[in-house]
């Protein structure tokens, strides 16, 4: 099966005059099994592209909710490995890209260049460093090139618009525009100032998806009047563990809402 093309999935989103819905899972959380079916909940409550986080010991930009997700996946001998063995067995069953998520100390230790081939084999579509600077990450995008594998980085609030002009130039799927200045999970602040910076951040021709603090269908609708996309991540994994039979509702509330 020929992999997905985030870029491009995005473009037939926005020719549609429609917003693209990005959830977030943890991969392993609690298991695989339950992971698969989750996966498959997303899918089917209409995600267009699902994000699957790469659990990590020490999770600089997660929320207590995300952290817990990641502790709980680590415990039962979650790695990144298996994850990409675990998507290796589900190519071909999943109809929406799947990018991950992963801190770079996984990836360093599991050894670069391998990373970027296995995920290939495993057909993800593109690749999130969180802790990953713009000066730092030339062989990274190298390589993901080179395994035609998505680069996403990181645009906040506080980024300066020379900034701003050096990370888009280096995305190839979309920017993922960190819509507070905290951890996934804090409290959203919507106000002129926020519409204006995304709008400036889109002004480079290059889709936008924002998350961090999306937590509800009224602020994904909110956000997706400027955004290309809306990420919620925190609140999905949160109603899986502990209300998992409303989960699908909630999922399409937020499909509609955006």
């Amino acid at each position: 099966m020929k992999g997905f093309s985030i870029r491009k999935r995005l473009d037939e989103i926005k020719n549609r005059s429609e917003r693209a819905f990005i959830p977030y899972i943890m991969a392993g959380d609690p298991d695989f099994r339950e992971t698969e079916k989750r996966l498959r909940i997303l899918s089917e409550g209409g995600a267009d592209i699902i994000e699957l986080g790469v659990p990590f010991t020490d999770p600089l930009a997660d929320g207590p909710t995300i952290q817990r997700a990641s502790e709980r996946a680590l415990k039962g001998g979650v790695n990144l490995r298996k994850i990409l063995n675990f998507l290796k067995d589900l190519k071909g069953s999943l109809d929406c890209p799947i990018v991950l998520m992963t801190y770079l100390n996984p990836v360093y230790c599991y050894g670069i260049e391998r990373f970027f081939a296995d995920a290939k084999e495993a057909n993800v579509a593109g690749v999130i460093f969180p802790d990953l600077t713009f000066e730092e990450s030339l062989p990274y995008r190298v390589l993901a090139q080179k395994y035609q594998i998505d680069t996403i980085f990181l645009v906040a609030p506080t980024s300066t618009p020379n900034r701003i002009k050096k990370i888009v130039q280096a995305c190839t799927g979309f920017v993922y525009y960190v819509s507070i200045t905290g951890i996934t999970g804090s409290s959203l602040r919507l106000d002129d100032t926020f519409k204006d910076h995304i709008n400036f951040v889109k002004s480079f021709k290059k889709p936008v998806c924002v998350g961090f603090g999306v937590s509800s269908a009224e602020e994904a609708k909110y956000v997706s009047q400027f955004a290309d996309g809306v990420i919620v991540g925190s609140a999905i994994v949160k109603i899986f563990h502990e209300n998992p039979e409303r989960a699908i509702e909630f999922i399409k509330s937020l499909r509609e809402a955006i």
